[in-house]
């Protein structure tokens, strides 16, 4: 029987559907892109009007303290002192269920803050895992598909979720930690977040660092069996973290970075910007260097936490992206999926809009000039406090930038992104990547009962599938740890 051939919507051939064109095997990605770019722009537009992942949020404002200054390493002006202080929003989720699931699915949760800094947004769109499922983005409007409800019969079915994993070993690692006894946080006050992504500061030298964020639950971390999980209330995180807040109890997170200089990210066993790998903490230890606190409920779920569009892209001065390419996918997919799912103008909403001045050459659109602190720009007219006697203009560059007409400001420029020498652009295959090691330490630091509860947790969902599935799912455990296996075997045979 001939097999159909993959295409673009369009009805082109694909070539590869598995690698994004890259710069060098570690580099970033490139416009030559446009499949990926296709999959991913579809991607967004598939629900309406509910995100397509992380549906189901909770969120709260809140404010982070510096205790150490990072001034030696990035301009970032809310970091430079030791006691200032910035206001955050911060929004938990769920990943793959909409909005009317519960709160207790065994699932990541979205750990997401809005930093409103002096000088724009600085949204840190992370998880509480270090790691994520993929490293390249190609691949992830079809792990959400394989997570979500079945196609057929509209009901979940974790066989295709295992299948997904069985053609992608660069999966095990964050599959482990879904399927430990972290997989189902008891509250969102007891779990920690993570960048994930390999982020960048650069300072006023214009020397680039490489950096890791990781905030610490100051509440400590606990979880719940899927046994205790079916008997809460689908709302019960939610119900816990506006209760908790209300009464006075202010959750609280121990802010942390791992920094990696771009010497010693050259030639690093360990890909530094590959999201399924963390930095071991004997190579490069956490630096403590604030608090956040969460200390004031939304008043308006819907026009706060729904309306709430965090996107990677949004960075401020001294910090920036590196050549992950999972991070480099979302600088444009997130902003594409809150343009089309809130509009042109969702930076203008109250819960986006920065707390200070904006000025750009953006116009027109729907509900412009709602929310900002505006200057030029946001649907405006004209200059600021020049309004009445200067006639805005919508270009740039224009000869009016001594009443008041914006200009860019060549001091805040990002430091040039390094590359491999010699880099071919084309995909590059990770059939030959190491995705074992890092999922068998996890396993190894497992105690006894946090090792049962993975065998049970795996062999729930992969008993379903069939024999092909199950022989490859339990070759990566044999390679992370034949004791990750064999326990795995037997919950399955148990289970017969």
């Amino acid at each position: 029987m001939a097999k159909n051939v993959l295409t673009t919507s369009a009805g082109a051939p694909v070539a590869d559907d598995n690698n994004s064109i890259s710069v060098g095997a570690r580099g970033p990605l490139t416009y030559d892109n446009h499949y990926l770019f296709e999959k991913l722009a579809h991607f967004n537009r598939e629900r309406i009007p509910e995100r397509v992942v992380h549906a189901r949020g909770t969120a709260a404002h809140g404010t982070f303290t510096v205790t150490k200054s990072l001034k030696d390493v990035t301009i970032a002006n809310f970091l430079q002192e030791a006691g200032q202080q910035t206001d955050v929003f911060l929004r938990f989720s769920t990943v793959g269920g909409g909005q009317d699931s519960s709160d207790y699915a065994r699932d990541p949760r979205g750990f997401s803050v809005k930093f409103y800094t002096k000088e724009g947004n600085w949204d840190m769109v992370g998880n509480n895992t270090p790691v994520f499922f993929l490293n390249d983005p190609i691949k992830f409007p079809d792990f959400i598909h394989s997570q979500k409800k079945d196609a057929r019969t509209n009901l979940p079915n974790p066989a295709n979720a295992f299948e997904f994993w069985a053609n992608h070993p660069q999966s095990l690692h964050q599959m482990t930690i879904l399927m430990s006894d972290r997989g189902i946080p008891a509250s969102y006050r007891h779990v920690h977040g993570f960048s994930s992504h390999t982020l960048s500061f650069y300072n006023a030298k214009g020397e680039r660092f490489w950096c890791k964020w990781h905030f610490k639950t100051n509440q400590g971390i606990k979880n719940l069996t899927n046994e205790e999980a079916v008997k809460m209330p689908a709302n019960g995180a939610q119900k816990d973290l506006v209760e908790a807040i209300d009464r006075g109890d202010f959750p609280s997170w121990r802010v942390e970075v791992q920094i990696m200089t771009e010497e010693e990210a050259k030639n690093y066993h360990i890909n530094p910007f590959d999201l399924t790998k963390v930095w071991p903490y004997a190579d490069f230890p956490v630096i403590e260097i604030g608090k956040l606190e969460l200390n004031k409920n939304v008043n308006n779920y819907f026009a706060e936490t729904e309306q709430a569009a965090f996107a990677p892209s949004n960075f401020v001065p001294g910090i920036n992206a590196s050549p992950d390419k999972m991070l480099q996918a979302r600088l444009l997919a997130y902003q594409d999926a809150h343009r089309y799912r809130v509009g042109a103008n969702v930076n203008q909403i109250p819960i986006n809009a920065p707390k200070c001045i904006v000025n750009h050459y953006q116009r027109d659109g729907a509900f412009a000039g709602m929310g900002c602190p505006v200057g030029h720009g946001s649907g405006n007219a004209s200059y600021g406090s020049q309004a009445a006697t200067v006639n805005a203009s919508n270009f740039f560059p224009n000869d009016r930038a001594s009443e008041g007409a914006p200009v860019p400001a060549p001091h805040v420029a990002v430091p040039p992104m390094p590359i491999l020498e010699d880099a071919w652009i084309k995909p590059y295959s990770q059939d030959d990547e190491d995705y074992a090691s890092q999922a068998g330490n996890l396993f190894r630091i497992m105690n006894d009962s946090q090792k049962a509860q993975l065998f049970g947790n795996i062999a729930g969902g992969l008993s379903t599938t069939n024999p092909s599935i199950q022989a490859r799912m339990l070759a990566q455990f044999a390679k992370a740890d034949p004791a990750y296996a064999q326990g795995v075997k037997n919950a399955i045979a148990a289970m017969k």
